[in-house]
């Protein structure tokens, strides 16, 4: 229960404290898109090209973790796909549906997370599970929904503008630039150090207040209760499941980084679905239900994994 404490705690305190700030309108829209801007932009990039500069072949090559976080990804897409497409939903509905279930809130709520419960150690999984989150799932989905909505008749264009996309992208270019430090053992100046990890520093809190607002600002527009607790139950329950008999029993890795693997199963869903949902006009108030009420239901659930995984 310390360990819950200690750990879980102060995330959703933080998150709670966002929430407040949103419902009393302390933060309007505007000022709640331009704190999202910084985290984005500025201070979690920062904090991932920190770690990242930090890292070495050893770290990277754990390619059990990348094994059990992406096999628990792949299954929960696959069921949530699954079950849309019996449910009567066309492909591109499915997709958003399978990327409700499977993508984990890593980003803004990982990285923090498991800076808090298993320390600066576990920094470099929770950055590979957001690469493979916002990445690789993100660049999927938006091609399976492309191809189902122009019937492949401008996949091509479709490809060059996700992967223009990519490259642009702060979380992306940052993460990448700095396992290139990393791995080559340069050493940056000292004082551009200092600059990262001070910028780095405020994106936790940021971040967490940010998804507190969004809670407290997006409105849930759907009546499919069904849907939200289908997609709820395959994030909070499925995904940390197989991930979880991935990490202990199928791929060999130390514990630091299969408890972190589990831990960034379990997460809620993050906002990168609704940005796909939003533009494209699908599955919208689903999918605003399902982020909304897996990060209610998160408050037990992860804080029962932290209290089994964190150390003693």
């Amino acid at each position: 229960m310390q360990a819950v404490l200690n750990s879980a705690l102060p995330i959703f305190a933080l998150i709670l404290t966002g929430f407040l700030c949103g419902r009393f309108n302390v933060f309007d829209r505007t000022a709640t898109d331009n704190l999202n801007r910084f985290a984005v932009y500025l201070a979690l990039p920062a904090l991932i090209f920190t770690a990242m500069s930090r890292i070495g072949v050893e770290q990277v090559s754990q390619f059990g973790f990348i094994g059990a976080f992406c096999g628990g990804i792949a299954a929960t897409f696959a069921t949530g796909f699954a079950i849309s497409r019996l449910r009567g939903r066309r492909v591109a509905n499915a997709s958003i549906e399978g990327l409700d279930a499977g993508y984990s809130n890593v980003g803004f709520m990982g990285i923090p997370m498991c800076l808090l419960v298993f320390g600066p150690d576990s920094a470099p999984a929770s950055i590979i599970a957001t690469l493979f989150t916002a990445c690789v799932l993100f660049l999927f989905a938006i091609v399976v929904v492309e191809m189902d909505l122009q019937k492949g008749a401008t996949l091509g264009a479709t490809i060059a503008k996700v992967a223009r996309s990519l490259l642009t992208s702060p979380l992306f270019i940052a993460p990448v630039a700095g396992l290139a430090v990393g791995l080559s053992g340069f050493a940056l100046p000292a004082p551009f150090m200092s600059f990262t990890t001070l910028l780095g520093g405020a994106a936790s809190p940021a971040a967490l207040v940010c998804i507190g607002l969004f809670l407290a600002q997006e409105r849930v527009v759907t009546h499919d209760a069904n849907s939200i607790a289908i997609l709820v139950s395959l994030k909070l329950v499925m995904q940390p499941a197989v991930t979880a008999l991935l990490a202990f029993h199928v791929f060999a890795m130390p514990p630091l980084w299969s408890h972190s693997a589990v831990i960034l199963s379990a997460l809620p869903i993050g906002s990168g679905p609704f940005t796909i949902a939003k533009l494209y006009g699908l599955e919208a108030g689903v999918t605003s239900g399902a982020i909304l009420v897996s990060h209610i239901f998160a408050v037990l659930t992860v804080s029962l994994l932290v209290a089994w995984l964190a150390p003693g």
